[in-house]
């Protein structure tokens, strides 16, 4: 089961191209701060404006860095059912321990069409697969009892769940059971999550705070209650930063301070202004992460 804070990562450019060294550098850094798993061409990945081929190439990088040292849980979703097992394949092949499969936005599939998205993709490849439930992004909102059907499929594994509902992951526990692996998407919600059942978080801000978020999974873990309040306490101004703009601008930004990489995006998505740039810059001085 994945568990603990496992980083949505960014996908760094430079001059317009994926800039291999500096992510494989940057998964490196991730697993020596104590990063549990990592999410290559997710959203925050810029997932969606990356070609069929640099999605492929950044999964074969991030399992190449990662040396089984952690799980890379691959994104590897789409609104095209087609498109979504060919890169499921892809991922399998590359050597991902699972994959990350968004509920299929745009197209608005009722629930049955949701059970059978996820039945193809899950037949067709040999891979523990996470659901990626987040209706403020593909309008779509997979209900607890199609996900406890898909959960008998025996690689629908868990969920992303980034519906900001903190009733959800009791609900889900008690439908489908404790082994079903609950991941928050919301990193503001991380405490509250695993108090009601979940197991983790998938981490935008784990990006630019790696230890600091393993650290707050590994004292609740240890039931060590005093560093669970004080870090959710410190990060939770850096989590309201990065969600001030489009992410992954925010991130993308603090992450140029950290010298990570450039803060190089793509279109549509676009640096954020300078307001943004002194509130980030505050926050993660608040967190401890820049001097």
């Amino acid at each position: 089961m994945f568990s603990g804070s496992i980083v949505a990562l960014l996908t760094p450019f430079k001059n317009g191209k994926v800039d291999e060294k500096a992510f494989q550098s940057f998964v490196d850094w991730q697993i020596n701060q104590g990063t549990s798993g990592l999410v290559p061409v997710g959203t925050t990945g810029e997932s969606p404006t990356l070609s069929h081929e640099e999605h492929m190439r950044v999964v074969e990088l991030c399992v190449e860095a990662a040396a089984g040292r952690v799980p890379v849980i691959a994104g590897a979703g789409s609104n095209s059912t087609a498109e979504a097992v060919a890169f499921t394949r892809h991922a399998k092949q590359a050597g991902a321990d699972a994959v990350l499969q968004v509920t299929p936005y745009y197209n608005k599939p009722t629930q049955e069409g949701l059970y059978q998205h996820y039945k193809a993709i899950h037949d067709a490849a040999e891979i523990p697969i996470v659901i990626y439930n987040i209706p403020g992004r593909s309008v779509i909102d997979m209900s607890v009892s199609t996900m406890a059907r898909l959960a008998k499929l025996p690689n629908i594994v868990g969920v992303k769940d980034a519906t900001a509902d903190l009733t959800r992951p009791l609900r889900t526990r008690l439908e489908i059971g404790p082994e079903f692996c609950q991941l928050t998407g919301e990193d503001a919600s991380v405490v509250a999550f695993l108090a009601q059942g979940g197991h983790g978080c998938i981490s935008v801000t784990g990006n630019v705070a790696p230890a600091q978020s393993a650290q707050l999974h590994a004292a609740w873990q240890a039931k060590d209650w005093a560093t669970v309040e004080r870090l959710r306490d410190q990060l939770m101004p850096l989590h309201n930063a990065l969600f001030l703009e489009t992410s992954p601008a925010p991130v993308k930004y603090a992450a140029s301070l950290l010298g990570i990489c450039s803060e190089e995006l793509r279109l549509p998505v676009v640096p954020v202004t300078e307001a943004t740039r002194v509130a980030v810059r505050e926050a993660m001085v608040k967190a401890g992460v820049l001097n």
